[in-house]
């Protein structure tokens, strides 16, 4: 019998608890035994603890080594730093990756695209190093260090080889910052060299988003810093059908946190109208990372198929489903799928 795999589930804010509990509902429908202790993090964190991120729910990922957690807001300008920030440098999460497919029944401009984005999670400019010189100017500092470069490109190439990619490409603007991502580039070669059955190349950051835009299939990887790792993988999202699609995890050595990249939705937040797909397409990546890759391959086929069929879709993707309804059409086909 298979033991059960204790999480920690993270609510989070806005539509945060209805797709979490969709998702939730998803993964009972695969038969894996998963565990939940329920902890809060972000503005509904602030209303019940008094702190955006409560140390018990840090501890409760560390304890467990898993989690999956729903979107948190983050205010502009002002406020409490990004939840999801502070998640990944208190668990050293250093490896943030985001599929990107062409997904059937979704309108997109692109067919058959399949790549993945590996971002580097834990420095460059994100390392929050930033002051008032004088009145009116603003110092950032962009860290770039030998040793967070070679960790996510040594993971960039075993997720390659582990996972039948063929081809990883550095992205980066070392023609202008020489020293920052000409560490970083020349970092990804060193690593490239011990991976011979993996072809490895470089482009230039704004070169890859006009390529993108172009013709994204020509991309199989893209290994990135930070900054531009969080900027193209949204405009990778774009690509496919948008934010309500892309799923994703952090991952580090000791633990894994899974979670959909799109915002809080403060506006439907409670109206059971959000799409949970990109949280549910999480769940799945979940399921693989505990080595119940069978699992997270039926759910995966279950969106495709109702994304196909078209019956049961969210207003985002031109359908009148709820959050609830997409989420019983998914478990449903799940739970057919086992028997």
């Amino acid at each position: 019998m298979t033991p059960v795999r204790k999480g920690t589930l993270i609510a989070g804010d806005g539509i945060g608890p209805e797709v979490v509990s969709a998702t939730v509902r998803v993964l009972e429908a695969t038969g894996v035994e998963l565990k939940w202790e329920s902890h809060s993090a972000g503005a509904m964190a602030i209303a019940t603890e008094g702190t955006p991120l409560p140390q018990k729910t840090v501890d409760s990922i560390r304890k467990h080594g898993l989690a999956l957690k729903g979107p948190t807001t983050t205010p502009v300008g002002s406020g409490h730093a990004s939840i999801n920030v502070a998640l990944r440098k208190n668990l050293d999460l250093y490896a943030n990756v985001r599929p990107v497919r062409t997904l059937p029944g979704v309108k997109s401009r692109y067919d058959h695209v399949d790549l993945v984005i590996v971002r580097e999670n834990t420095e460059d400019l994100y390392s929050g190093l930033e002051h008032v010189v004088v009145p009116g100017v603003v110092e950032s500092l962009k860290i770039i260090t030998e040793k967070a470069s070679t960790r996510i490109a040594k993971f960039a190439f075993n997720y390659a080889r582990d996972n039948g990619r063929k081809r990883v490409t550095a992205v980066h603007k070392a023609n202008i910052m020489k020293l920052s991502d000409g560490l970083f580039l020349d970092c990804c070669a060193k690593v490239a060299a011990d991976f011979p059955d993996i072809k490895f190349d470089d482009i230039i950051v704004d070169n890859c988003c006009m390529q993108l835009v172009l013709d994204p299939t020509r991309f199989d990887m893209l290994l990135l810093e930070n900054l531009y790792g969080d900027i193209v993988s949204d405009l990778c999202a774009g690509l496919v059908g948008g934010l309500g699609l892309a799923p994703g995890a952090n991952i580090g050595e000791k633990g894994a946190i899974f979670e959909a990249v799109h915002g809080s939705a403060p506006d439907i937040a409670g109206k059971n109208l959000a799409n949970p797909i990109a949280l549910i397409l999480s769940g799945a990546m979940l399921l693989d990372h505990i080595g119940e890759n069978a699992a997270g391959n039926r759910v995966r086929s279950a969106v495709t198929a109702l994304l196909k069929e078209g019956k049961h879709l969210p207003r985002d993707l031109g359908g009148a489903a709820s959050t609830s309804e997409v989420a019983e059409a998914i478990a449903a086909r799940v739970a057919k799928s086992r028997a």
